[in-house]
């Protein structure tokens, strides 16, 4: 019985290992339509984060939308995923964001 009930742990455990390096990351640009603003962000879930923002739970979009996705990028890894967006925002120029945003992949 115990060696039965371990193999259903490990199965388990591999099943959801398998889940975890499926899912998909994204690093996304907002612009708010109120103000103009860029917002630079990362998710595992593009369109619930899109819905957050909007909905004011997000310290800093809140009051500042209505917030659309102008841009995205999707990635296997997380970790990659962070790197791209702090990569982004360390650019801290608007000119260079606007051309990332003109020669990419619009959601």
């Amino acid at each position: 019985m115990a060696s039965s009930s371990s193999g259903l742990g490990q199965s388990r455990f591999h099943r959801d290992r398998s889940r975890v390096r499926s899912e998909m990351y994204w690093v996304y640009i907002l612009s708010s339509l109120k103000t103009g603003m860029f917002y630079i962000g990362s998710t595992s879930n593009l369109k619930e984060r899109l819905y957050r923002h909007n909905g004011g739970r997000s310290r800093f979009t809140k009051d500042k939308g209505p917030w659309k996705i102008v841009y995205s990028e999707q990635f296997g890894d997380k970790a990659i995923a962070l790197k791209r967006e702090f990569e982004i925002k360390g650019w801290k120029s608007r000119k260079a964001i606007e051309k990332l945003i003109s020669h990419g992949l619009v959601v």
